[in-house]
């Protein structure tokens, strides 16, 4: 009697090839698409920083204490800007900024109220295969995630 079912090594020789082949593409794409979602988590993450930061400045910098109201000039908010997106008030030796991409007009500094200030940053995550899909028909397919930070503190 011999054995039914089994199938001889020489009848599966090239099995294992095939079956990576036709799972390695999608093991790629899953791990590719793992590491693109963390380096947006990363990004993100550093744009929360990045607002606490440039909020921290501004709340220290903007308190009149002989009006005893915010002051918001043009050169705090330019410095605040500069803190979110560079990390320091002045870039004088043109140090990159934090977040790949960010410029100085994705900040926005405002009061709230009558002693908190808020700072705001707006900035659009681009995968690295691009910012679009390319489509057969009709319009491309847009790739860029939208990331805001805001962050409301009290002046000191």
């Amino acid at each position: 009697m011999g054995r039914r079912g089994f199938k001889s090594a020489q009848a599966q020789c090239g099995l294992a090839m095939i079956e990576l082949a036709l799972t390695l593409p999608l093991l790629v794409l899953v791990m590719f698409t793992f590491a693109e979602f963390g380096r947006m988590l990363f990004q993100y993450n550093s744009l929360i920083q990045a607002s606490r930061d440039a909020g921290r400045y501004v709340a220290g910098q903007a308190w009149n204490a002989t009006l005893g109201t915010l002051d918001l000039n043009a050169t705090l908010i330019a410095n605040t800007q500069n803190v979110a997106v560079y990390g320091i008030p002045a870039n004088p030796n043109g140090y990159p900024s934090i977040v790949p991409g960010l410029k100085p007009g994705s900040v926005s500094v405002s009061v709230v109220g009558t002693d908190h200030v808020q700072v705001s940053i707006a900035y659009t995550f681009v995968p690295l295969i691009g910012s679009a899909l390319p489509a057969f028909y009709g319009s491309s397919v847009p790739l860029g995630l939208a990331l805001t930070s805001t962050i409301v503190m009290r002046a000191l």
